[in-house]
């Protein structure tokens, strides 16, 4: 008669991966939920503005061109007049004459646009003036057509990944640009509100699996270190965040830390590369791991690591690219007046740009070995190749079974 050796199951995989994902994402979400209750900016109205003309909307219907005088400059797109019926506001299906001359100059209007206008608080002829084209209809339509296309091809993912966009939006709009106006140190508002849309974002996007986990410790990880890196760079080069007017208003008028809000931008900036590095590094050593359960740790290493060498390279010109593709007028504008390369790098805005792109780069190498080891040490510990070899005790060293 054979005995029976009685063991106690193991947990399936799926409770096992429920488990490891829960047991780092609610300390972590607490820590997140308490900072962001702590810095949450409190419920006050802004300084009444005054002086500021309305916005109301109106369709060209005439248009009265004619040349422009020499002393506004040859570069413009012609002045004269329009006549405008108005679609909105106390002077609704009114028709108004507007001058099309002045700071409207350098934009191109033709009969039949809808336009955006300003008015003074006295409604009439000769107070409005046309300041931009209306894009809100082909903004919605291209906006339905990205939706589409996203659930089209990522089906359920997809829809997952919208509502992680969605997260991001609230996030930044209701916590990190209000508190950072109220005051609160830009950094770490940005580290926080970082926290909160990685922890929402990758575990909705790619479910509560332990490779997720892995991503979101690495990426946890590697924006510390970016912060830290940002932090040193920018004292080292001497960098304000002042760097135009826009900066300058916004730290006079609402006295925000303009240093400390460049830091939170760059960290911000970087989150959104860092989450599809350590994501694919996890996810790879998961395959491997799946592909041949007998790798190891520095196996499985090895063998992400050069999957992850070879992102990385792509990812380094994707970064410099977007960074000279936002800073591309201001290039242009520069290398016109025939400055020399060595002022035209040591600008300020051009710095600020330079310490981006060379702080989030560092960032995104240190991501790949960080959340390559830490994704191989899990696979290798108490990830898969632990639980084929559970359903394999024997066989996978080439051993019969024994008999009782």
């Amino acid at each position: 008669m054979g005995t029976h050796h009685h063991r106690h199951a193991a947990p399936p995989p799926m409770w096992r991966s429920w488990r490891s994902a829960l047991f780092f994402i609610i300390p972590a979400g607490l820590v997140t939920l308490t900072a962001m209750i702590w810095l949450w900016p409190p419920d006050v109205s802004g300084p009444e503005q005054t002086g500021i003309p309305g916005r109301t909307f109106g369709v060209i219907m005439v248009m009265d061109s004619e040349p422009c005088p020499d002393q506004i400059g040859a570069n413009n797109s012609g002045c004269g007049t329009a006549l405008v019926q108005i679609t909105s506001g106390p002077d609704k299906g009114e028709d108004i004459t507007v001058d099309l001359s002045g700071r409207t100059a350098s934009t191109k209007f033709a009969e039949g646009d809808e336009v955006v206008l300003t008015h003074q608080d006295e409604p009439g002829d000769g107070l409005y003036a046309i300041v931009d084209h209306q894009r809100s209809n082909q903004l919605w339509m291209l906006g339905a057509a990205f939706v589409l296309a996203v659930i089209a091809f990522g089906r359920w993912r997809g829809l997952t990944a919208l509502a992680g966009l969605a997260v991001t939006f609230v996030v930044l709009l209701l916590f990190v640009v209000p508190a950072i106006l109220a005051g609160k140190p830009p950094l770490l508002v940005a580290i926080v509100g970082s926290a909160a849309i990685m922890l929402t974002v990758l575990y909705l996007t790619h479910g509560f699996t332990r490779s997720t986990s892995v991503a979101v410790v690495g990426t946890l990880a590697s924006l510390t270190l970016t912060g830290l890196l940002s932090a040193a760079a920018v004292a080292a080069t001497h960098l304000s965040g002042v760097a135009d007017e826009q900066s300058a208003y916004l730290g006079v008028t609402h006295n925000v830390n303009m240093q400390g809000l460049l830091l939170a931008g760059i960290l911000i900036g970087s989150l959104g590369v860092l989450d599809d590095v350590t994501v694919t590094q996890a996810a790879t050593v998961t395959e491997l791991a799946h592909a041949n359960p007998a790798y190891r740790f520095m196996q499985l290493y090895r063998a992400a690591t050069r999957v992850g060498r070879a992102h990385i390279a792509s990812v380094i010109n994707t970064i410099i690219l977007a960074y000279a593709g936002a800073s591309l007028p201001l290039l242009v504008l520069i290398d016109a007046n025939n400055r020399a390369v060595g002022e035209i790098l040591t600008n300020q805005i051009i710095a600020q740009e330079l310490v981006r792109s060379a702080v989030g780069t560092l960032g995104l190498i240190a991501a790949v070995p960080i959340t390559t080891a830490l994704a191989a040490y899990t696979a290798s510990r108490t990830g898969t190749v632990a639980a084929v070899t559970e359903r394999r005790p024997e066989t996978h060293r080439g051993l019969a079974p024994r008999r009782s």
